[in-house]
């Protein structure tokens, strides 16, 4: 969970309280790049289904794979990430060219294909580790597989949280230990009042690619800590990136983390289950598929998650905003002055181009965390009640 990813655009400063015409421009376009991109994917997984084009997908990867259920699985998952990633490339392209155009990228076209492909890669490893999972759970449980499914897919969410520090993040980014010592020992100090310990603060080398700055809590156990952007260092005072990490321990001290993951949990269950069901209606009943683990139905199990995530978004949106709002209380109670996390805040709000105070119905569907305008004003009512 991280406060805000900002960007740092010059001479674009506007009024107190109001949103920049670059602010509200670059924001709407980057929610229509959002419906856009939903939109297709969905579009892609009817029409895959509707056109029987999943199975002769599935026929060509069991021909490739000379008849081994595995192999093929792996061909499938790999023909529909070439093809989805085909469909959404657009997209890409413009939303890499939007962030130039905004003068908030500082990766070149080289950099950006070398992330694409690295991304795309990673997709596909994680596409198929719980694809090869799932389809081997059906195959030797088909009755109560979405019970083992939903089990196995709850500890994966927790491995994948413990790894992602280590494992994942190094693929995209550098990182260094954190070389200010005096901010160094200031943000362990604030780990410690907050009961975390931290094995370590380093530096994100964000800069060779962004003009974004941000700052994170990042990963469980023993590969929990601190990172900050190196855009953050040289922007923000130490006060103020102290109040941007005490926002982020607020998470802990909340235990937000271990109720996201009840939360999931709940989410899972309920997908997994709709899953089943419409998986055996589709089998038994409509006869689009021989057998449940007929690969062929992994774009039906697709459209019933992405059809759930969209049902249940405005509630969890909902609930993380008030798990931000939590934070944000902890980290006022947590620094001496609250005047660091405002002109953070605001500070952050214009370097990220993002609308201060955005429509009520932008913020339900579109903004996991309160909108900087109430976040300051929330901050500035709990200074005069201190006071």
């Amino acid at each position: 969970m991280t406060i805000a990813e900002t960007t740092y655009p010059e001479n674009r400063i506007p009024a107190a309280g109001e949103d920049s015409p670059e602010a509200r421009q670059y924001s709407r376009i980057h929610r229509w790049i959002s419906l856009s991109d939903t939109s297709l994917g969905i579009i892609f997984l009817v029409v895959i289904l509707a056109t029987g084009w999943t199975r002769d997908l599935r026929d060509i990867g069991l021909r490739f794979a000379h008849g081994h259920y595995g192999l093929a699985l792996f061909y499938y998952v790999l023909l529909l990430t070439i093809i989805g990633k085909a469909i959404s490339l657009a997209l890409d392209v413009y939303s890499f060219r939007l962030e130039h155009r905004f003068h908030l990228s500082n990766q070149s076209t080289a950099a950006w294909i070398v992330d694409e492909l690295k991304g795309w890669l990673v997709g596909l490893v994680i596409a198929t580790l719980l694809a090869e999972l799932v389809y081997w759970i059906i195959r030797s449980s088909p009755v109560y597989w979405w019970v083992f499914a939903w089990l196995s897919f709850t500890a994966l969410f927790v491995v994948f949280a413990q790894l992602a520090p280590v494992v994942l993040f190094p693929i995209f980014y550098k990182f260094g230990p954190l070389k200010d010592q005096d901010l160094r020992d200031r943000l362990v100090a604030l780990s410690e009042r907050a009961g975390t310990r931290v094995r370590g603060v380093y530096e994100w080398k964000l800069s060779e690619k962004s003009k974004k700055a941000n700052a994170a809590l990042t990963g469980l156990g023993n590969t929990r800590r601190i990172i900050v952007a190196d855009t953050l260092l040289q922007n923000y005072s130490h006060d103020e990136i102290e109040a941007v990490l005490a926002h982020e321990l607020g998470h802990h001290v909340h235990r937000h983390i271990f109720k996201m993951i009840l939360v999931q949990m709940v989410v899972t269950f309920i997908g997994f289950w709709a899953a089943n069901e419409v998986l055996r209606y589709a089998t038994d009943q409509a006869h689009w598929f021989e057998r449940l683990y007929d690969f062929a139905n992994l774009p039906l199990l697709a459209l019933v998650s992405a059809g759930l995530s969209l049902i249940l978004l405005p509630a969890l949106n909902a609930y993380s905003r008030y798990n931000e709002r939590q934070a944000d209380r902890y980290c006022w109670q947590s620094v001496s002055n609250v005047d660091p996390f405002i002109t953070a805040m605001d500070k952050l709000s214009v370097q990220n181009l993002s609308e201060k105070s955005p429509s009520r119905l932008v913020e339900i569907f579109f903004h996991s965390h309160p909108p900087i305008s109430k976040r300051i004003a929330a901050a500035r009512q709990f200074a005069s009640a201190r006071a």
